[in-house]
């Protein structure tokens, strides 16, 4: 059977059944969410959308991000060694093309409907995509298709990906919010000795600190001290494809009003600190976060930030929480277990390509890390 792709480049040209078909499942590849790409994206992105339509129904949409890395430096510490990794990484990519969303942790690339199409049938779909973005877009020195649980191994076995190289840098730490837990109490309760006594002293570290959440206003009256705060731990981070505008969050919820949350952290009045939420659906996903280096250590600000992502979470009676791929073992600390993604990477030059593999994890290494057991049972 045969299907038909057209790519959009704005928002508004998306068809009015893009929400119920893709965008109700996932609103990572909702309009709204869309809307926000469109007006603050990074700097150095550009985003496109696909729909894969049958007879001329819409059955399935894709996210495509362009990422230009010839004027930002992706390694940000002041040493030499990051130094010369920027200048290799800019030789040997100039821009990259992902299927999928290099600002989330997860399968945020597409969505089809499955009472339509098969998994099996939809992956030469997304072949085909990429080839037509390609050609009618813009040709890029990589290819990446990003972030698949295991299952999907097996769909990427053709010969249409025998030249990708197929990695696994860190996996997502996910939490399942258990049944038996109506509260936090029941939570902490379900931790060993040595955990639940952690959760409560980082608790006391909180005494005087107010916690709340930030409406649309709030969150436009103090863009300049969360950007602040962002900035902090964003460019603390060795390795950052991307940096977030200024106005983001104010943009965030301004279209998923509701599904978006921001929780600030005051200390006599002033922001210390600040979590952001995406709900989506019955799941929770984490979003960016920032604070103040100096009180970090002192209030265990992010360590009280992850309870009470999973305080939030547990109250509101979602499924799970997505923590994502970053501060893997103290996110295990409070629960959240290792899950393995891969993704699929080329380049277009042979020869380059024939070293992906030593390329691609010289410069991007495995962390070592040790995942923690808090649970009792």
């Amino acid at each position: 059977m045969s299907y038909n792709l057209k790519i959009y480049k704005a928002v508004s040209d998306l068809p009015e059944s893009w929400k119920t078909v893709i965008g109700d499942h996932n609103i990572m590849l909702s309009k709204e969410y869309f809307q926000v790409l469109e007006i603050s994206r990074p700097r150095n992105m550009e985003c496109y959308f696909v729909g894969c339509f049958q007879d001329n129904v819409l059955i399935g949409g894709i996210l495509f991000q362009y990422l230009n890395f010839q004027y930002h430096s992706a390694f940000q510490k002041d040493q030499v060694w990051c130094s010369i990794r920027n200048f290799l990484a800019r030789q040997l990519n100039k821009d990259v093309m992902i299927l999928g969303n290099n600002m989330l942790t997860g399968q945020n690339g597409f969505y089809f409907d499955a009472s339509k199409i098969t998994l099996q049938q939809f992956i030469p779909v997304l072949d085909e995509a990429v080839l037509k973005i390609q050609k009618e877009i813009k040709k890029t020195d990589l290819i990446i298709y990003k972030d698949y649980q295991s299952n999907f191994v097996n769909y990427f076995q053709e010969k249409a990906h025998e030249k990708f190289f197929r990695f696994s840098v860190q996996p997502t730490m996910i939490l399942k919010i258990r049944d038996s837990w109506s509260g936090f109490d029941d939570y902490v309760n379900d931790f060993s000795t040595k955990y639940k006594t952690r959760a409560k002293t980082a608790r006391k570290k909180l005494n005087g600190i107010e916690k709340i959440e930030l409406d649309l206003d709030a969150i436009k009256n103090r863009q300049q001290e969360i950007s602040l705060l962002y900035q902090n731990v964003a460019e603390n981070a060795p390795f950052n494809t991307f940096f977030l505008t200024d106005n983001h969050f104010e943009e965030m919820k301004k279209n998923l009003k509701e599904n978006f949350k921001v929780f600030g952290y005051f200390s006599n009045q002033k922001l210390i600190g600040f979590y952001t939420l995406i709900l989506n659906n019955t799941d929770v996903d984490t979003y960016f976060l920032g604070y103040d280096k100096n009180l970090q250590k002192e209030k265990q600000l992010y360590l009280n930030m992850l309870l009470d992502m999973v305080d939030f979470s547990i109250i509101h009676q979602f499924k799970r929480i997505i923590f994502g791929r970053t501060a893997l073992e103290i996110k295990s600390t409070i629960g959240a277990k290792p899950v393995e993604i891969f993704g699929l990477i080329k380049h277009k030059n042979p020869v380059a390509n024939y070293f992906i593999e030593h390329i691609f994890t010289s410069l991007n290494p495995k962390k070592e890390w040790i995942q923690r057991k808090p649970f009792k049972i």
